[in-house]
Parts: C-alpha cells; structure tokens; sequence
C-alpha cells in the first residue's frame, strides 16, 4: 500500500477532507494519517476513527498493519 492510495481513499470516503499521509516505517505497511474535515464536527474521537477505518476496511490488516490516526475539523486544525 502506498500515501497516495490510502489518501485518496479517505478523500473519496469522507466529503470534502484534507489528507496528509506518510509511512512511518518506510515499509508500505504502517502509516500515520491526519485528516481534516468539517464532517467531524460534533463526533466523538472514536467515531472519526471508526469513519476513517471504514474507508481503508479494505485494506486494514491485509496491507495495513499499524494506522495511526489524526482526525480535526477545520477550527480544530487551526488550534493545532
């Protein structure tokens, strides 16, 4: 699995998202994302995570081993 695949699934998967992608072990297998989006407003942390996972269930312990997740809206972003 690459950045980019998995970027452009949570892209397709949650409306009008901001993705940055990177592979934390250099192996295709473990990522860190941070995704933003004002789709999250008013969700609890566990609910933006299960979103996301939902868009790469696919994938999530076949290619993806490890995900750590980041999940902001906009405002939140800001504050980061």
């Amino acid at each position: 699995m690459n950045i980019n695949s998995i970027k452009q699934k949570i892209e397709d998967s949650i409306s009008e998202s901001s993705v940055e992608a990177q592979d934390t072990t250099g192996t295709g297998d473990h990522f860190s994302v941070v995704v933003v989006s004002d789709v999250f407003d008013g969700m609890s942390l566990i609910d933006r995570h299960k979103l996301i996972y939902k868009s790469l269930e696919q994938y999530i312990t076949r290619e993806i081993h490890a995900l750590q997740i980041k999940a902001y809206t906009k405002k939140e972003a800001k504050d980061v």
